[in-house]
């Protein structure tokens, strides 16, 4: 059953005012429920726009996207702004190369705001940080603000924060593009159980061959096109 469904998607990112560079080129793709897909290819291929497009961070110049969520079909473009942030804050969860936690606050607070933020309470938003710290190995940091944790630890979090809502779906934009062999090992093991829990949705753009292998479906992409 398709949880998003893309089609033929355009972006193009303006250098200077008479030159653009066309990103994304007509494309299509949908990503159903439950899947583990990787999209690879080489720098430059449009991987990270069209993740950012999928997760509605990134608004496309032609093409639409649609969630399939809730018993509803959203077409992004027509959401307003509080729907928008909605949908970004219930059912999609970001994770970044570079992690983008809040440096005046801690583990546990880094994952608890986007909770808090869809109305839950502290305690229960101190709760369920509690619980995704653990299961991502990093209860014992949980006081500990991001500058004081290791790029991998960092990383641990970030996942963690991602998954607070339950959301349907998870990106990750080259998630281990910053870390060493050992991290990216612990990560890419952090993500199978996630997947093997069937948590949600991964959708994960990488260089990395291993991220792709554990992959159920891999979405190769060049110059801003999807390959046959």
């Amino acid at each position: 059953m398709p949880l998003i469904t893309a089609t033929q998607l355009s972006k193009s990112f303006a250098l200077t005012s008479d030159d653009t560079v066309r990103v994304l080129r007509d494309v299509s793709v949908h990503i159903d429920a439950g899947e583990f897909v990787a999209v690879t290819g080489p720098s430059g291929a449009g991987k990270s726009t069209l993740l950012h497009v999928l997760g509605s961070l990134e608004v496309p110049d032609h093409g639409t996207v649609r969630y399939h969520v809730d018993g509803r079909e959203l077409n992004v473009a027509s959401l307003g702004a509080t729907a928008l942030a909605k949908l970004r804050n219930r059912h999609i969860g970001f994770v970044f190369q570079f992690h983008q936690l809040l440096p005046e606050f801690s583990a546990e607070e880094n994952v608890m705001i986007p909770m808090m933020i869809a109305g839950a309470s502290r305690k229960q938003s101190r709760a369920r940080a509690h619980e995704l710290l653990e299961l991502v190995g990093m209860m014992h940091r949980h006081e500990h603000k991001p500058q004081e944790l290791s790029g991998g630890e960092q990383q641990r979090v970030a996942i963690a924060r991602a998954l607070v809502n339950e959301p349907d779906v998870v990106f990750a934009d080259e998630p281990t593009g910053n870390l060493d062999s050992v991290n990216t090992a612990a990560v890419l093991d952090l993500l199978r159980g996630i997947r093997a829990m069937r948590m949600c949705t991964l959708v994960i753009a990488t260089h990395s061959a291993e991220v792709a292998a554990a992959a159920d479906r891999v979405i190769r992409m060049k110059d801003g096109e999807v390959l046959a």
